[in-house]
């Protein structure tokens, strides 16, 4: 298991203290992270943190099972429940089922069965997980079906009279330059403020032409270090100007096949996104290696040293329009999620160990003729 993804989180639901003993260190070796619970009470105190599966006894000293199963549910509606009893009867089947349980166990029970039982909970765990990202991904079309009608009707109609504007503030600049120094500096301030608007209205307006016309793609070898170092050795002096160590580590990879400008565009989105999230003397760390079955893919990581994403907005942040920003079109990681998809990639975001957040970029490799 890679070190920095989390263990899957069990609840064990039991006042028989030695038997949550026993289960938590089989579940334990297993790769769980195991939380023992004696009543109901602490249970749903436990519950809110998240879980997913959870262990419940039949009798409780404060509660039934079978009334707690859909309570914890409720909590953590994407957990599973699975029931123990130490009588089965049909009677405690058909408990278990109207309760939400997916299964349920007698105990005491064998440690394969229980293992077995516990991974078949967690199938189903995984199952919810991935009708989520179709649901996500469902939606992120139709935003991008609303993007794309939008911005053909649009793009002309806005372009136009950013362009005019920006012609006659050019025009109205050069003569202010011909005024005395001392009458300069009150009436340029205010033009430069509206051209600096006027050229973030144009890069907006340009994301969205991007993200809703992508370029035919003609995907060539690229190699990942070069790409790298060129978006680094470009962030050498905002990282400086920030008091920010940019950091670089580049192991000998295959080179991937894509198109190099996209590349670049996907790891200065990243690597400024970094820059942004860590304070005065924070970290950026840009590092590449071969991962994967059989070595196929090239992992590039992007980690900060800020406060991290949290995880109920992970999922979102490719979403389009979706920002964490005060200003932006909220179209950037969508535009690097379509650049990534178009390679045959992936892109997710993790957790570093320090806390912080590390995106994730996964490039197959390119066939050596």
């Amino acid at each position: 298991m890679n070190p920095l993804q989390k263990r899957p989180r069990l609840l064990i639901v039991d006042d028989n203290l030695a038997l949550v003993e026993n289960l938590t260190e089989i579940l334990d070796e297993a790769g769980y992270a195991v939380h023992g619970h004696a009543t109901c009470a602490s249970a749903l105190q436990g519950a809110r943190e998240g879980f997913d599966v959870a262990l419940v006894d039949l009798r409780l000293p404060d509660g039934d099972g079978t009334a707690l199963a859909p309570r914890l549910k409720e909590a953590s509606p994407d957990g599973e429940v699975v029931l123990l009893t130490g009588f089965a009867t049909l009677e405690s089947a058909v408990s278990a089922v109207r309760a939400g349980a997916c299964a349920y166990l007698v105990k005491p029970c064998a440690t394969q069965e229980l293992l077995v039982t516990v991974e078949q909970a967690m199938r189903q765990v995984r199952l919810h997980a991935e009708k989520r990202e179709l649901a996500r991904r469902a939606q992120m079309v139709e935003k991008l079906a609303a993007v794309g009608t939008m911005t053909a009707g649009l793009s002309h109609e806005i372009r136009n009279p950013l362009n005019a504007a920006a012609l006659q503030l050019a025009v109205l600049e050069r003569r202010l330059q011909k005024l005395p120094r001392e009458s300069r500096g009150a009436l340029l301030e205010p033009l430069h403020l509206v051209r600096d608007e006027i050229r973030r209205l144009d890069h907006i307006l340009e994301d969205f032409l991007q993200f809703a016309r992508p370029r035919e793609f003609h995907p060539r070898p690229v190699d990942v270090p070069t790409v790298l170092t060129k978006v680094l050795d470009l962030l050498d002096g905002e990282a400086e100007r920030r008091r920010v160590h940019l950091e670089r580590a580049f192991e000998p990879v295959p080179r991937v096949a894509g198109d190099e400008e996209r590349l670049r565009q996907v790891v200065m989105n990243l690597a400024l996104n970094a820059l942004d999230a860590v304070e005065r003397e924070g970290t950026v760390r840009v590092s590449c290696r071969l991962e994967g079955a059989e070595a196929r893919e090239v992992t590039i990581y992007v980690d900060d040293s800020g406060p991290g994403v949290p995880p109920e907005m992970r999922d979102r942040l490719f979403e389009p329009f979706f920002t964490t920003k005060a200003q932006g079109s909220g179209l950037g990681l969508s535009i690097v999620h379509a650049i990534v998809t178009q390679h045959g990639g992936s892109i997710t975001i993790e957790e570093t160990p320090e806390g912080g957040a590390r995106f994730v970029l996964k490039l197959p490799r390119a066939r050596e003729s």
